[in-house]
């Protein structure tokens, strides 16, 4: 057998291939390496010599370390603690030249799935050898100083490559030695080459043994093997510098990283890559597969809305206006966008695909019509005792229990009999309290102000109502609810005049909105839509009482327009006929709720700011460390919602109200409603009419709901967020000088308003960027929708969603007082129950959504929450190191605070019998399906 000394010697010298060298110890030759040929690549390391200084000097004949030139100072001893393995690095520099400082890197690899761990492949053979051969990863060491002496220009950096040292269950860890002269100034980055064959998850880099003690790289980031690309990895110290304050040594690397993440705009982007650009929505549809799966794009003067990333997949062959897909293959985010393998194995790819590949899929073996309403409420119930048996193709063929692992909150084994696969829903904390919550109306009321949805309640202004819509098409744009009919529901307490005068009358407003989509949506199988007013009136209590609803259907098919009002009675008929009405208004509710208050103001606008802060953000630059935590994960969520939710096809058109026009819904409310000055949680109050500014009231607001837990509960989470980010920008932005004159953060903005939101690039209402209180309003804008508002919307979902008849998200028949035949309204009065089934969402949509509301429900593992981690280089700053503290300490007070309101027996939104607590801005939140915590970004 080859001594190791003398293998590593030949593969020096003539710098030939290893693998010849190695035939010892594979059975057969090269071409026979694989899997089950390899003897044990486990038992390599077992031949590298065991005494450390052997394996030292074994090192320095392959790799002797490249000497930078001495300068006359003295050096230096220093003893570093290495935090991750608990124990003293001892750098004594023993190194005789005068001015050079022995330095140590001590650099740390996560073990993962997706890396050079993964699994014992031909490619993992190849990279057990690179470190056995101790050319792992080479580094280099960037000077922050030009050569004063030499014009400016950039000194030379200092190479060498680092070998395995050791690691544990999580991570392995590499060393490298290097000699820096006095003279080579602060080492500023570090250029990393990843010699493996397969990327690895770089966490961490320590330099030890330098006079000013350890200096730290966060990197946290998938580097790609130098086969894939050759181009190194750039990683700065995690030091925040403004652009006019970089070291001159770091400033073309700092334009050079810019650039590589911005790409050229060209190609097909591959999954190791990390380039941001813009696209259109044109692969929501899927034309190649289907005809009726075409979609329009969305994005342009014709459909205005945000821009997403671009993947450069080749257009579709059927529609040229439309990009393929690429079945079967994941959608493209730039790597390090990508989930951490926490969250793949509880969500993400394997969860959710196995609600809507593999689940779905079998509710349709055991559910043969797809249209089948539920025969009675028992029915319903059962869903949460007994279950439905899937079929045993449901579990996966190549993984045993695979359902119940991605999701045993649903996916249950009955042991003890033959019911393996067994879908039984958890039941949600709402039914748990009070098993008929759902059917109160003092509850349908509540929930505008402390649901899953309480952003669309807004107060009445004008009287009477009217619509906005054409009337040539639509109709009379008059309201059927009258003076007369609110007097009725009111009357003794105050007149209509006197309720809006007094701020007391508020409305769901959805008229406008759907009414030019019900025709459409009509001619859809199983769909029904409406336009749909519903009014509401603030009693002394602070509660709210539902008034009328008034359903409008617009002339269509001959027929005038049809409109009619409902209300609350004492009569079977008018009562089944309001149950019907409200099922309708809330499938209108729960559609908007989905597709504008969550997908559309939080996950689809956020994506143009994720893209646009890594295109013209400097990782260096302290506003992208500011932002870079609530942008975690978002456009991997996005991408796997274009893939599996918004697409054609997917759960929201088959399972939401409007069907295959939601998204195109979600663009005409871009277009006419959304605003970014309006997106801060006051402005959007003051816009709803729901507050007043008030410089006397806390917050500087005044509520016309006083007992309103999204707002009180929110306000205060927002001020939190901007008291920290004040202090934060402060910092850095002293006076309106400093802001004007950063062209990394003018740039950030700019393509903001012209590229990300490109279609709305001439509105006159986009914030102007100029003074320190400008930049302010707009990061906690950004902030507060990453966060608040995000968690607001949607971690209630299952606990107000999972039974679905709280909130159905379509109703699929039309009122049974529309134009009814004689033998429909005899039916109707015969089995009123049966007529609300029958317009709930049939069997599959009702268990397809509560699958997937469970999953979006989901806190991961590793979820981050707001304020609890603190940024490396938020700590390396004593001035930001403070202000986080602070930050931190406020939100645990606010969690002590909301659990103080939930207690009082004042606020009867949010306090009663059966009354589920308001909590989903409770900051904090243990791993599941809690009902509470707010994390730092939109990730699930």
């Amino acid at each position: 057998m080859i001594k190791p000394h003398l293998l590593h010697q030949s593969y020096q010298k003539t710098n030939h291939t290893f693998f010849s060298l190695h035939r010892p110890y594979f059975h057969g030759g090269r071409g026979d390496i694989g899997a089950n040929k390899i003897r044990t690549l486990s038992t390599l390391p077992l031949l590298w010599p065991a005494h450390a200084k052997k394996r030292e000097r074994l090192k320095r004949l392959v790799l002797p370390p490249p000497r930078a030139q001495a300068s006359p100072s003295s050096s230096a001893t220093t003893k570093d603690i290495d935090d991750d393995h608990h124990h003293v690095i001892d750098d004594t520099n023993e190194n005789k030249d005068i001015g050079v400082v022995n330095v140590k890197a001590v650099v740390k690899v996560k073990l993962t799935k997706a890396g050079f761990f993964s699994s014992l492949s031909l490619d993992r053979g190849i990279d057990d050898l690179t470190d056995l051969l101790g050319k792992s990863v080479l580094l280099e060491l960037v000077s922050s100083h030009l050569h004063d002496s030499e014009g400016g220009k950039e000194k030379e950096t200092i190479k060498a490559y680092a070998h395995k040292a050791g690691g544990d269950e999580k991570s392995v860890k590499y060393e490298s030695d290097f000699e820096v002269a006095n003279d080579f100034g602060e080492i500023g980055a570090v250029l990393v080459e990843n010699e493996h064959h397969t990327e690895m998850f770089l966490e961490t880099i320590t330099l030890h043994g330098l006079p000013e003690g350890p200096v730290h790289f966060d990197c946290a980031s998938w580097v790609h093997s130098k086969f894939d690309n050759p181009t190194k990895r750039i990683f700065f110290t995690n030091k925040c510098y403004l652009p006019s304050e970089t070291p001159s040594g770091l400033r073309r690397l700092r334009a050079e990283e810019l650039s590589n993440l911005r790409g050229n705009g060209e190609g097909t982007r591959k999954s190791f890559e990390r380039i941001y650009d813009y696209d259109i929505y044109n692969d929501i549809g899927d034309p190649d597969r289907s005809l009726d799966l075409q979609r329009p794009p969305l994005g342009g003067k014709e459909r205005p809305y945000p821009r997403r990333c671009r993947t450069g997949r080749p257009h579709s062959q059927a529609d040229r206006w439309s990009e393929n897909r690429n079945n079967g293959k994941k959608f493209y985010v730039p790597r390090d966008e990508c989930f951490s393998e926490v969250k793949e194995l509880t969500f993400s790819t394997k969860a959710l695909h196995a609600v809507l590949l593999i689940l779905v899929p079998s509710l349709g073996k055991i559910i043969k019509d797809k249209d089948l309403e539920f025969p009675f409420f028992h029915e319903i119930d059962s869903l949460f005792s007994v279950g439905l048996d899937l079929p045993s193709e449901a579990d996966d063929a190549t993984e045993e229990g695979f359902l119940g692992a991605m999701m045993p909150r649903l996916v249950k084994y009955i042991s003890g009999g033959d019911r393996q696969n067994v879908l039984r829903f958890e039941t949600p904390e709402t039914m748990n309290r009070d098993r008929f919550f759902w059917f109160r109306d003092e509850e349908f009321a509540r929930q505008t102000v402390a649901g899953l949805n309480p952003l669309s309640i807004s107060l009445v202004k004008e009287w009477p109502l009217r619509s906005n819509l054409d009337p040539g098409k639509y109709g009379p744009q008059e309201s059927a609810i009258t003076s007369e009919i609110i007097n009725k529901e009111i009357g003794g307490i105050i007149t209509v005049e006197k309720a809006i005068e007094e701020k007391k009358l508020f409305i769901l407003d959805y008229h406008d909105i759907l009414l030019p989509y019900v025709s459409k949506v009509r001619k859809l199988k199983g769909k029904t839509l409406y336009g749909s007013r519903t009014l509401f009136f603030l009693t002394p209590e602070g509660t709210l009482r539902p008034l009328a609803i008034e359903l409008t259907r617009p002339p269509m098919d001959g027929k005038k327009q049809w409109k009619q009002v409902f209300t609350p009675s004492w009569h079977s008929t008018s009562v089944w006929l309001w149950r019907i009405a409200k099922a309708h208004v809330l499938a209108h509710d729960s559609g908007y709720h989905q597709l504008i208050n969550h997908w559309l103001r939080t996950h689809c606008v956020t994506e143009p700011y994720v893209i646009a802060t890594n295109r013209q953000l400097s990782i260096m630059h302290p506003i992208y460390k500011l932002l870079h935590p609530h942008f975690r994960y978002t456009l991997e969520i996005n991408a796997l919602a274009r893939e599996a939710l918004i697409n054609a096809d997917g759960t929201i058109e088959s399972s939401f109200a409007p069907g295959k026009y939601a998204m195109e819904i979600s663009s005409a409310v871009y277009h006419h409603h959304w605003r970014f000055d309006m997106e801060s949680l006051p402005a959007d109050l003051i816009r709803r009419g729901i507050a007043i500014k008030d410089p006397f009231e806390p917050h500087g607001l005044r509520l016309t709901i006083k007992d309103y837990p999204f707002a009180n509960d929110g306000l205060l989470l927002w001020d939190i967020i901007k008291l920290w980010v004040t202090d934060y920008v402060n910092h850095y932005y002293p006076n309106s000088s400093v802001v004007e004159h950063d062209e990394e953060l003018q740039a950030w903005w700019k393509e903001i308003r012209t590229v990300g939101h490109g279609d709305k690039k001439d509105e006159p209402w986009w914030p102007i960027l100029k003074t320190p209180k400008d930049l302010i309003g707009i990061l906690s804008t950004i902030i507060w929708v990453t966060s608040g508002h995000h968690a607001a919307v949607n971690f209630g979902q299952y606990t107000y969603g999972g039974y679905f008849p709280n909130r159905p998200t379509i109703a699929r028949t039309k009122m049974p007082s529309e134009d009814p035949s004689e033998e429909e309204w005899k039916e109707f009065l015969k089995k009123p129950e049966r007529a609300l089934l029958k317009c709930f969402p049939s069997q599959l949509q009702a268990t397809r959504v509560m699958a997937v509301l469970d999953i979006l429900s989901t806190h991961s593992p590793d979820e981050e929450y707001i304020g609890e981690k603190m940024e490396p280089s938020w700590g390396e700053d004593p001035v930001i190191r403070d202000a986080f503290e602070r930050f931190k300490a406020r939100l645990k007070k606010l969690e002590v605070l909301i659990d103080e309101r939930n207690e009082n027996t004042k606020l009867k939104n949010r306090n009663g019998a059966g009354i589920v607590p308001y909590e989903l801005l409770k900051p904090f939140s243990k791993p599941g399906v809690t009902g509470k915590g707010v994390p730092c970004s939109i990730s699930i």
